[in-house]
């Protein structure tokens, strides 16, 4: 029974990491110039399944269950941003270019949205595993 709620609290911490990471990158979208010198880079959360042996499964193999979800690291996007010729731009290069953060609004926002579903979708199955454990004491009552 705890399992449950371990699995979903799980998922919960990790779609909290990956809102956090939206937020930043929404933030920073303008940010030409970080302490490295550079225009931000866009940040992506990895996650990694938490997974356990289990005995066989049923082809003879080892069966794996599902433990949860956790969050391995933040990696940044390693593309470039776009080139904008702005010369009064204090950061423009010698061209009068200045590159910007790769940043597009528009995914994050879908990023943003899609976490907090995520987010939703976990916090029902904790209270759904809670609301079964309370009715599972309330029979031997």
């Amino acid at each position: 029974m705890f399992r449950g709620l371990d699995i979903a609290a799980s998922g919960m911490a990790a779609q909290r990491a990956r809102l956090n990471v939206v937020s930043s990158n929404i933030a920073n979208a303008s940010t030409t110039r970080t302490e490295d010198g550079g225009p931000y880079q866009r940040q992506e959360i990895v996650f990694e399944a938490i997974a356990r042996k289990a005995g066989q499964s049923l082809e003879g193999g080892p069966a794996i269950e599902g433990e949860g979800v956790r969050v391995v690291g933040i990696q940044e996007d390693p593309s470039p941003g776009p080139l904008v010729y702005d010369p009064g731009h204090p950061d423009a290069d010698a061209d009068g270019n200045v590159r910007l953060p790769n940043i597009n609004l528009v995914e994050e926002m879908v990023d943003m949205i899609s976490a907090s579903r995520s987010f939703e979708s976990s916090a029902q199955a904790f209270n759904t595993v809670r609301d079964m454990a309370l009715r599972a004491l309330e029979i031997g009552r």
